[in-house]
């Protein structure tokens, strides 16, 4: 999402820093390129607005244009304020814990904007800070809503409130949050995240029940799972859910889709409210704490290394970590160890969207289209080699390779491929030794 203005941005803005001098005109006909490229990105128009006169006053000063790098200044001026058009400071988009536990989150939304699934990543993000959350199954109007907050929780090891618990039977909404409250008490639960009830539209009698559970519940966080995919219904939906219910901030799913993406620009400014997550895809780890200035970044090409630094240390811990370094200092990195590193690269999301964190490299992966499935390929043909073939590459001749091939389901060019790569690789990872490369999260080695 926001790819394509992302595009448009990279390329009105490349116009102005291959210029040495700039003039009023020029930045004022780049803005309205800008205008034009925020509009069709479904961004509020009231927004685009206030965003590209802040931008103008700030961009036609003495000090720009007679700046020896004056497209650059301009860049630097329209990235502050994207980071405060989509809220600032990341700090205050946290979740505000409670001083006596628990913290208790209330998730609202329409159906189908992902509240249930939300609620269970979650409560996979505190359960890896090592807290210990507990997730209430209080969408009591849609049945499948409880069977599948229990299945999620079951995944991530996190126990289920419902009212299928033994004294919580014939409770409402209200009353099964207050129970679920006391219940956290006793078993020492420090943070409870309630999964609502959502409806097609915003009605009354919704308003009436959210109102009744936030009354009963007394939440420290009410966060309003939005759809991004919906555009500008996403920010009416929050203005009203807003109005009526109160808000502490919007959690913003579907960001890894193909719309426009103008909701995520746009919400900040329209409700006062922070988006304090992303969703970036379906599965459980795929919720995102949401940084202005990174995605701020990311739109405007720059990159967003901080972010895959991250995703680099969640898959890797510092025994795995030298375990890999000591592996590439002594030249035994086998099959079995690429197969293990494919499959945390794999972990850290879709491998497209790790490259266009790397600054400069959105443009060059225009045209380029990364198929997942190779991977999963490469997997089968790894485990389709015995032990010794893993470990030492040379037994692999022409018999062992149609044997593979027909084990893996696949060629045996294909075998031969995977082959040839990894060879190539081991050469490439020879290089470390000498320090002339550093992964990110991963020490070097002397």
């Amino acid at each position: 999402m926001l790819d394509s203005l992302g595009e448009r941005l990279e390329g009105i803005f490349r116009k102005l820093k291959g210029r040495g001098l700039l003039k009023a005109e020029d930045i004022e006909l780049a803005l309205k390129e800008v205008r034009v490229a925020l509009l069709e990105a479904d961004v509020n128009f009231r927004v685009v607005k206030d965003f590209i006169q802040a931008v103008k006053e700030k961009a036609t000063g003495k000090e720009v244009l007679e700046s020896l790098t004056p497209g650059q200044q301009v860049i630097k001026i329209v990235h502050a304020e994207l980071c405060e058009l989509l809220g600032g400071s990341a700090a205050e988009n946290r979740i505000k814990l409670a001083p006596n536990p628990p913290t208790i989150i209330m998730m609202i939304g329409l159906q189908g904007s992902g509240k249930t699934t939300t609620a269970a990543k979650l409560a996979r993000n505190f359960k890896r800070e090592g807290r210990r959350p507990m997730l209430v199954a209080a969408d009591l109007q849609r049945p499948a809503a409880v069977d599948q907050l229990i299945t999620l929780g079951g995944q991530i090891d996190v126990p289920v409130h419902s009212t299928r618990d033994s004294g919580s039977q014939g409770l409402g909404p209200a009353a099964l949050a207050a129970d679920a409250v006391k219940r956290a008490r006793l078993d020492g639960r420090d943070v409870v995240i309630l999964d609502t009830a959502g409806r097609l539209h915003i009605d009354q009698a919704l308003m009436a029940e959210l109102k009744e559970m936030k009354d009963s519940a007394h939440p420290q966080e009410t966060l309003l799972v939005a759809d991004a995919m919906t555009g500008q219904e996403a920010v009416n939906i929050a203005r009203t859910f807003n109005e009526e219910i109160g808000l502490e901030g919007v959690v913003l799913t579907k960001m890894d889709g193909d719309a426009r993406g103008g909701a995520a620009l746009s919400i900040k400014s329209v409700t006062g409210k922070p988006i304090k997550y992303i969703g970036t895809g379906e599965k459980l780890d795929m919720l995102e704490p949401f940084h202005p200035d990174r995605l701020a970044s990311r739109v405007l090409g720059m990159g967003d290394v901080l972010s895959l630094i991250e995703k680099t240390q969640s898959a890797y811990n510092a025994a795995e970590a030298e375990r890999l370094g000591k592996k590439i200092l002594t030249e035994t990195f086998s099959f079995e160890d690429l197969r293990d590193q494919l499959k945390k690269v794999r972990s850290m999301g879709p491998v497209e969207n790790l490259l266009n964190m790397i600054p400069g490299m959105k443009g060059k992966l225009k045209n380029v289209k990364i198929d997942e499935r190779e991977f999963v390929k490469v997997e089968a043909i790894i485990n389709s080699m015995t032990k010794a073939e893993r470990r030492n590459h040379n037994l692999l001749n022409g018999s062992r390779r149609r044997r593979i091939a027909i084990g893996s389901g696949t060629s045996v060019s294909d075998v031969n491929r995977v082959v040839k790569q990894y060879v190539e690789m081991k050469k490439m990872l020879r290089m470390f030794k000498g320090g002339k490369f550093r992964m990110p999260g991963v020490p070097n080695f002397r």
